[in-house]
């Protein structure tokens, strides 16, 4: 991705970032609300207008309507986890398969999400909405990689969840990447990201300010600059 802008009636809110994800990386955009993180997300999956230079596996998605994102290799886990809570889970989970490029191996995919995430196997026939908060982000996560992305994407995954639930999702996220995905999370929860990424960048005000190596999770007096520029 470079020079990625995005504005709202004209205002700035992304201002020429730019920055890569490679095969099985994980990389972090942490910075104050307001900063463009979510703009972010969504200008890569097509769901808002941006000007730049967006490329997958070469490729220029740059525009693209989200329905060909997805099937170009890019899957979006959004804020607030979008689940159909009068579904059952497997209904919930089959609506991931929509997007796939092929449907070769679909089967054998959900068994492994069912693997990932015990719980959702646990309670297939229950309806969506009766699940807690963490199970519903695990079932957000299993049912976009469904879609079989190259690219996940999460918008603040740990919102509202409890540190036990915090701890199951990103421990997936780890086997996710394992697998070779690549791993794009947005969070406010900045020394966590930045020990968990391979990278973290830091946004303010649209720009990329800082990108920080998990070293720096523990340097307290570097986090501080971070997020507020002292």
């Amino acid at each position: 991705m470079y020079r990625l802008e995005v504005r709202y009636s004209g205002v700035p809110a992304v201002k020429g970032i730019s920055f890569t994800v490679g095969r099985g990386e994980t990389v972090g955009l942490i910075g104050p609300n307001g900063a463009g993180k979510s703009s972010t997300l969504q200008a890569l999956m097509g769901a808002v207008r941006c000007t730049g230079d967006v490329r997958l596996g070469g490729a220029d998605i740059t525009g693209l309507p989200p329905e060909t994102v997805i099937r170009r290799g890019l899957a979006l886990v959004p804020e607030g986890r979008h689940i159909f809570g009068d579904l059952s889970v497997r209904n919930n989970l089959r609506l991931g398969l929509v997007g796939r490029r092929d449907r070769a191996g679909s089967a054998e995919d959900l068994e492994a999400v069912l693997e990932l995430f015990p719980v959702l196997r646990e309670f297939a026939d229950r309806a969506a909405g009766l699940l807690s908060g963490g199970q519903q982000q695990q079932l957000a996560i299993g049912r976009a990689l469904l879609a079989r992305p190259d690219v996940l994407m999460l918008d603040e995954p740990s919102l509202g969840l409890s540190p036990t639930a915090v701890d199951t999702v990103f421990e997936a996220l780890e086997a996710v990447r394992a697998q070779g995905t690549a791993v794009l999370v947005v969070e406010q929860r900045a020394e966590f990201t930045i020990a968990f990424a391979d990278r973290t960048y830091v946004l303010h005000d649209g720009e990329i300010t800082l990108e920080l190596t998990p070293e720096a999770a523990d340097d307290e007096a570097l986090l501080t600059k971070a997020y507020f520029g002292s």
